[in-house]
């Protein structure tokens, strides 16, 4: 083979299957649609502890997903193997937040759309999204479930608290109980009446309670 054989490859070929115009044009949509998600990301996180760099993942991954789209529109033998080389792709990074998962998706589905010429679809469809994320995420609700500990000294102190917090709470529910000699510890699910909490003021300070903590957390809501 001669140093001309090497360039009648197909491969120099395939340089003007993807005009530079589209490719530029894609990948600074695909920019600015993934600033837009980043952006509704940092609006809407109310996990723990904020990962920034999951947050420029999320842009990156619209980017190359729109790069890779593009590829294999042009190349139908391309997209086999593409089909191939992905397969064997595994992802060990735990996903902490099931929210995430959305935006994942939401980044790789704008990569696709955007790649495939649907310019129109891949705005408004973000912008759609985007919304509905910024409303029901970051309602708020008096509703929410909190946790109260409440540290007692004998049965009936552990009676008389939770019976006041029934009152004074639209539900609750006993999570678990902790029993030792001279102590019991409730864990108590509840849903608050209104955003006033002087009640656990009144709680901690009834005959033989040691101590009534609230701690507001994000898990399962009672059914």
């Amino acid at each position: 083979m001669t140093f001309s054989d090497i360039f009648k490859s197909s491969f120099l070929e395939n340089i003007s299957s993807v005009s530079l115009t589209d490719m530029v044009l894609a990948l600074a949509l695909a920019f600015g649609i993934g600033m837009f998600i980043l952006l509704i990301y940092k609006k809407t996180f109310a996990g723990v502890m904020y990962s920034s760099g999951f947050a420029v993942t999320l842009v990156a991954l619209t980017m190359i997903t729109t790069l890779v789209i593009l590829a294999v529109t042009s190349n139908v033998v391309l997209s086999l193997g593409m089909v191939g080389a992905l397969s064997i792709v595994r992802f060990r990074t735990p996903i902490k937040e099931p929210l995430d998962i959305a935006f994942l998706f939401w980044s790789i589905a704008v990569g696709i759309v955007l790649a495939a010429g649907m310019i129109i679809l891949a705005v408004l469809g973000s912008i759609v999204i985007g919304i509905v994320l910024l409303i029901f995420v970051n309602r708020k609700s008096h509703t929410s479930p909190y946790i109260v500990v409440i540290r007692c000294e004998d049965h009936a102190s552990e009676t008389e608290a939770a019976a006041f917090l029934r009152k004074n709470s639209q539900r609750c529910v006993v999570k678990s109980k902790t029993a030792q000699k001279g102590e019991v510890e409730l864990n108590m699910e509840i849903r608050l009446k209104d955003d006033n909490t002087d009640f656990i003021n009144t709680l901690a300070g009834m005959p033989g309670i040691s101590s009534a903590v609230l701690v507001s957390y994000n898990g399962d809501y009672m059914g």
